[in-house]
């Protein structure tokens, strides 16, 4: 492709030279149909004309020229091409040669190799059989040996294990006897304990009742005290009428542990007596209460029934 670039170039130059001259001749032609006398030219012009086209002739010869000059050069620099790609086909010709040979070589070379690998694993295989059949004779004699032994041991295991069995048998029979005996004092023992244990717990019993029962009284009378300390605290307070005489009212009254009245709530009664003996215990706020946890706990929420008393 480059060759081909090469020779383009000078021809297209030899042909637009030619292609200017033709031009140029025909420019100098007339072509009508009647062609004109010449008129006699002088000596100057004629030699003038004859300069021009001597001019002319010597432009086209150097043309030609260069023209067959760089026919010659393209020829040269194709010949050079044609040489060196025949000296890169040789040389590519010589390394291939060079690789099969060593190819060969390589494949002669694993085919000894394998050869001897083969040998050696024939020789190690018969090696490991040889030795594979002297450990089976020698497992064989052990074996017999140690089932020999084993034989004479078992006898001897059995003869033991006979005597063992006796001495057990006597020595089981002891021990079932010494157990029998463990366990009567041992269910004696735990008899007299949980009886020991029911009476005292009997004993603790009764007393924690009576404890209870003295213990309840205390928070009873205690309860019924600080009940009718709220009470006369309320009484005390509320503003009595004469329409109030003979007349309850029942009241919701919830304690804080330090007497705060944190609800008041008329649950029934005469309105008059109820409205006044809220209002009592709003204007109280607290009322008396016992920092006895027991007796607190019966007190924080009271039903208290008020009935006015006149003298």
């Amino acid at each position: 492709m480059a060759a081909k670039s090469e020779l383009t170039i000078p021809v297209s130059i030899s042909a637009g030279i030619h292609i200017g001259v033709i031009v140029i001749l025909a420019l100098g032609v007339d072509f009508s149909d009647k062609p004109k006398p010449i008129p006699q030219a002088s000596a100057p012009a004629v030699q003038a004309v004859v300069v021009d086209q001597q001019k002319v002739a010597e432009h086209v010869e150097r043309l030609k020229a260069q023209k067959r000059e760089a026919a010659r050069k393209e020829k040269a620099r194709q010949d050079d091409a044609d040489r060196r790609v025949r000296e890169a086909r040789k040389e590519r010709e010589r390394e291939q040669a060079q690789i099969k040979k060593l190819e060969q070589q390589r494949k002669q070379k694993e085919i000894e190799t394998r050869n001897a690998n083969d040998a050696a694993k024939a020789a190690q295989l018969k090696q490991k059989q040889e030795k594979e059949k002297a450990a089976r004779a020698e497992a064989d004699r052990k074996q017999k040996d140690k089932e020999r032994k084993a034989s004479e041991e078992a006898a001897k295991k059995a003869a033991d294990k006979r005597k063992a069995e006796e001495a057990a048998a006597k020595k089981a029979a002891d021990e079932r006897k010494r157990k029998a005996e463990a366990e009567r004092k041992r269910k004696a023992e735990e008899q007299a304990r949980r009886q020991q244990e029911q009476m005292m717990q009997d004993a603790l019993a009764a007393e924690q009742v009576a404890l209870s029962q003295t213990r309840n009284k205390q928070v009873t009378s205690e309860v019924d005290r600080y009940t009718s300390m709220i009470i006369a605290t309320i009484a005390r307070n509320v503003r009595q009428e004469e329409s109030m005489r003979g007349k309850s009212c029942k009241v919701l009254v919830r304690l804080a542990k330090d007497g705060f009245v944190t609800t008041n709530r008329i649950i029934e009664g005469d309105p008059a007596l109820c409205t006044a003996t809220q209002s009592a215990i709003q204007r109280l706020q607290k009322l008396p209460v016992s920092s006895e946890p027991a007796v607190y706990e019966k007190l924080k929420e009271l039903n208290i029934i008020y009935r006015p008393s006149f003298n």
